[in-house]
């Protein structure tokens, strides 16, 4: 396959690309971002792609300088993206607070673990480069967006008068997205509006007689994922969900099943609730407590069919970064756009990350008297892990956001496969070393996957970033650099914002938070139970395996549906996996928000402004998502620093019904009228 051709967006312009104020600039952006990325991934479990949106900004801002360049604001995206990527870590960290380890995130462990891990993750993604972002022919979505963003919208880029009107068009888009996400918010915590609006019911007897409910979490920043994400993605989701709950729920829940499963001795946790528990309480538990873990085992199944896809490209990606370095020992003047950091120095940083990481391990170890006498074991075998699995999910997390995009990729499936196999490996180090399984253990494998997180996260974004820089003809080292300030900044943000959500909401199955509104943080959920689980000896493998086995039914279908349209229709298995252990509510609005998306984009197809719109469109889910998520870290620090539980309130609890009617009408005329809006200002660019 060739590749997407490199761009020549400036002609006769000086390089002005790796600043210090680009720097400066990336780093307050990508505090921004982390911070909303954080409390997106908390509360819905998934985050979004920043490239753009800082990408914007930094044309706006960076306009003020009269020598700036798209390399130069190319810097900017690159930095603010990474940062808001590492916040992704989130998916698993709480988990040491839900299994009880910690009360609190503690800042020096915290950020030590992002940036070890989020530094191997860029070291991990450099030698995959050549193979994957120039070589492979992967369409790498937001990396190209970003690049045509770039282009149209920076000094010199052989810009035109309508481009200038989109670069300042989209700002405000960004802005005003976030001011109607945040006011709607503000409205909610105020008690006017109801933040969700959900039924439960228990089915008739004819058809089953189990219980079940849908709801839909009248979110913005629900809105604009679903808008990110996609069609495909979505309705794939909604397969997921309709599984979930239409099938795997009301099953479970029925009598007949829960008369069945006691008779022969199966654990259900439907047995032990009580009689004539209401459909609510009864629907969910089964689904938190059991249905997700079919979910995990859809996702297990996806992550492993990718990893045996990217065999090829995995081998190809090595040799290639080997035979560079032969190139440049040999005296061969590479050029500028082929040099990579130098492979020394990448060996260099790596070992360093390691040696930080084995002294994180061997000081945990030597403070819990359960692990101290094998502490050598630990540290030798998760360095050994941190190694061999990171460098396989960095190049499957980066093959994956080449061909579906850094927000679609499968960061989900790699955390629980990820503890999956630490928590196994910790099995036989305990058989090893004749230890008892305790809580230690458990925070000692999440502390490890935390690392390997890092490294899946950061090799995401990176490579999305790297294909942006490859079509600016940007300079790889001077990226790769800006990529490790990225990761810098994110992590110093992530331990503060972490213990801010902490105090203030609390997370599931952790201590309770001043408004005792703990945040689902569905993956760190799911992954913590994992560990507690395998090294419990306690683990529902037969859910895992029945959602395995429903995994490989959807590889075929996805196979046989991509093959009979010819790539038009599929159904990612990891985005079904996704619909089974998302709450129905969060999954419902990010189906109708991929709707509103594709309606938008359909009906904007055939304008003149066909391009711009899209573009725009992105910049508006993109402020939705700021603007909420921003606003709920505001409140969680009000809520903290005044210790009252509510303090936006306006109206008394209690009015439920009228809060909810008066939510979905509002959401709904926003909407319509956001969507309209960008379709003018679009029309006028």
């Amino acid at each position: 396959m060739t590749d997407t051709p490199a761009r020549a967006p400036v002609s006769g312009v000086k390089r002005i690309e790796l600043t210090l104020r680009a720097l400066v600039l990336g780093c307050l952006l990508a505090v921004v971002f982390t911070a909303a990325n954080t409390y997106l991934g908390l509360k819905v479990g998934l985050t979004f792609a920043s490239a753009i949106p800082a990408a914007v900004i930094s044309m706006a801002i960076l306009r003020m300088f009269k020598d700036s360049t798209i390399w130069e604001n190319m810097t900017v995206q690159t930095v603010a993206s990474v940062g808001g990527a590492m916040s992704s870590i989130i998916f698993v960290l709480p988990g040491l607070v839900m299994v009880g380890w910690w009360l609190e995130f503690p800042f020096w462990e915290s950020v030590l673990i992002c940036v070890f891990g989020g530094v191997l993750g860029v070291t991990f993604s450099i030698p995959l480069r050549r193979a994957l972002v120039v070589d492979a022919g992967l369409p790498y979505p937001e990396g190209v967006a970003a690049a045509e963003v770039l282009t149209v919208g920076s000094r010199g880029a052989e810009q035109t008068e309508s481009a200038v009107r989109e670069n300042a068009s989209g700002l405000w888009v960004v802005i005003w997205g976030s001011i109607v996400s945040a006011g709607y918010a503000l409205l909610v915590a105020g008690r006017v509006f109801a933040g969700e609006a959900a039924r439960f019911v228990k089915l008739p007897a004819s058809l089953g007689g189990g219980a079940t409910g849908i709801g839909f979490g009248m979110q913005f920043a629900l809105l604009g994922a679903g808008h990110l994400i996609g069609l495909s993605v979505g309705l794939a989701q909604l397969f997921g969900l309709i599984l979930a709950w239409g099938i795997a729920v009301p099953i479970l829940t029925s009598p007949e099943t829960i008369a069945w499963l006691t008779a022969n001795g199966i654990p259900s946790i439907a047995t032990t609730l009580p009689a004539g528990v209401g459909a609510e309480e009864l629907a969910t538990t089964v689904w938190r407590r059991e249905v997700r873990f079919m979910g995990a085992g859809v996702i297990g199944v996806a992550a492993i069919w990718t990893l045996i896809k990217l065999s090829g490209p995995l081998i190809g990606g090595l040799t290639s970064a080997l035979a560079a370095n032969r190139r440049r020992q040999s005296g061969e003047v590479l050029d500028r756009t082929e040099q990579d950091i130098p492979i020394n120095i990448v060996a260099g940083l790596s070992v360093a990350c390691l040696i930080g990481i084995g002294f994180i391990l061997a000081w945990f170890a030597q403070g819990n008297p359960t692990l101290a006498s094998s502490t050598a074991l630990l540290v030798g075998g998760g360095l050994i892990y941190v190694v061999f699995i990171g460098f396989a999910v960095a190049a499957i997390c980066g093959y994956m956001a080449g061909l579906i995009g850094s927000s679609n990729s499968p960061v989900s499936g790699v955390g629980i496969l990820a503890i999956v196999i630490a928590s196994v490996l910790m099995l036989g180090v305990l058989a090893l070393a004749g230890l008892p399984a305790d809580p230690s253990v458990v925070a000692f494998a999440l502390i490890v996957t935390s690392v390997v997180f890092a490294v899946a996260v950061i090799a995401n974004d990176n490579l999305q970033d790297l294909k942006t820089g490859q079509l600016v003809q940007a300079t790889p080292w001077r990226q790769q650099t800006a990529l490790i300030v990225g990761v810098v900044a994110g992590a110093v943000v992530i331990p503060l914002i972490l213990n801010l959500l902490n105090k203030a909401f609390g997370f599931e199955g952790g201590p309770v938070g001043i408004a005792d509104e703990p945040l689902a943080a569905p993956q760190a959920t799911l992954i913590s139970a994992l560990a507690r689980g395998v090294i419990g000896g306690d683990l529902r493998w037969d859910l895992i395996g029945l959602g395995a086995a429903i995994g490989v039914v959807i590889i075929v279908l996805d196979a046989v549906l991509n093959g009979a349209t010819r790539g038009r229709m599929k159904l990612p298995p990891l985005a079904v996996g996704i619909g089974f252990y998302l709450p129905a509510a969060v999954t419902t609005m990010l189906v109708v928000g991929a709707v509103c998306g594709w309606v938008y984009d359909k009906a904007i197809k055939n304008t003149r402004f066909a391009d711009v719109g899209r573009r725009m469109g992105v910049l508006l889910a993109s402020g939705l998502i700021v603007g909420e998520s921003l606003f709920l870290v505001m409140t969680a620090g009000v809520i903290v620093s005044t210790g009252n539980d509510a303090p936006f309130a306006m109206l008394p609890e209690g009015s439920t019904w009228p809060a909810m009617l008066a939510g979905i009408a509002a959401f709904a005329v926003l909407t319509l009228m956001l969507y309209g809006w960008v379709r003018n200002r679009s029309a006028k660019v």
